[in-house]
């Protein structure tokens, strides 16, 4: 019974590993579909910011367009900062999420296999006192 229960405990831990490892792998992969989506229209405001300066280049002065420059770069870094912010929240909260479920489905297997032991426990021990009565 102990290696059954320790191969169960063993699979549990296993079956939790892998699917950590996919829900990791899931959201790294959402993440980095979000950051893609991000750098195109991060990349397509750029372009379009830098034609019309561009254009404008003629009449602004070069301290105006440095300015300009950098305003936009702060903006994008915020932009990036902010989406790997809540990505970073979404999957904390998706593995603490993850996490509870799986020990309530551990406390759920434990208290089956303890079910279990008690009754094999009382089952041995009337076998024992029906052999002594025998005796």
């Amino acid at each position: 019974h102990e290696r059954e229960h320790d191969r169960e405990i063993s699979e549990l831990i296993t079956k939790h590993e892998e699917e950590m490892e996919k829900l990791r792998a899931e959201l790294n992969k959402e993440q980095q579909h979000l950051l893609d989506d991000l750098h195109q229209q991060m990349a397509a405001t750029h372009k379009a910011e830098i034609e019309q300066a561009q254009l404008q280049l003629q009449t602004l002065h070069s301290l105006e367009l440095e300015t300009l420059r950098l305003s936009l770069n702060n903006m994008h870094t915020s932009q990036l900062e902010l989406t790997q912010s809540n990505l970073r929240k979404e999957k904390e909260t998706a593995l603490v999420e993850l996490r509870e479920m799986l020990n309530d489905k551990r406390a759920q297997e434990v208290a089956i296999l303890q079910s279990r032991y008690q009754l094999e426990q009382d089952k041995i021990k009337k076998q024992c006192l029906k052999e002594k009565e025998d005796l």
